[in-house]
Parts: structure tokens; sequence; C-alpha cells
């Protein structure tokens, strides 16, 4: 993945973001969770968190201080965005449904 396609936020550095945008192909035909739950799949996988809401793009999680973005960068119809502690989400831009993991 090209770091230029990466909007990395305010006050944070790309090596925040380990080897996550690598484990993504835009030529991969597959989603975006399918391609993290088989590129991280010596760690795990994508294992989906549940109990996450979000306002735009903040994630909220009972009794945790709200997760801001570091990074994001869109795959088709879909936004990556990363957190701090490895916290990925993927939001599906056409319906707003989303998913999120711990790939750390």
């Amino acid at each position: 993945m090209s770091y230029n396609q990466i909007a990395i936020l305010k006050d944070h550095h790309p090596d925040e973001l380990g080897f996550l945008p690598d484990m993504i192909n835009q030529k991969d035909p597959r989603c975006a969770r399918d391609q993290f739950d088989s590129n991280y799949a010596h760690d795990g996988g994508w294992i989906p968190m549940r109990g996450f809401t979000h306002k735009g793009m903040v994630l909220h999680y009972p009794g945790d201080p709200p997760y801001e973005p570091i990074a994001m960068w869109p795959l088709r119809d879909e936004m990556i965005v990363v957190y701090r502690h490895g916290i990925v989400a993927i939001f599906q831009t056409k319906t707003g449904e989303f998913e999120v993991a711990r790939l750390s």
C-alpha cells in the first residue's frame, strides 16, 4: 500500500501503523475484513470486538475514553480507520455499518 493514500492525522507518525497498511492490497478484490483476516492470520486473524459505538470516526466503548483516529484510508466502499492500541475499524461507506478488531 502506498502511504500517500493514507491520511495520517495531525501529531501522528506512519510508524504508529506498523504493518497494517501492508496487509491491504488495493488490487485484491476481497474486502478489508477478509484481507486483514488472512494477512494477520499468524496472530489470530480478524476477530470482531463487540460493544463499540461511534460518532463520526471516533469510537466509544463503555468505561474507556474515546478512541480518536490515528490514520485512515479508503478501500473501495470501505474506510479503514486505525486507532491507538492496535484498534482498527472498517466502516462501510454505503450502509454505515462498521466492525472493530484489535490487530497488534
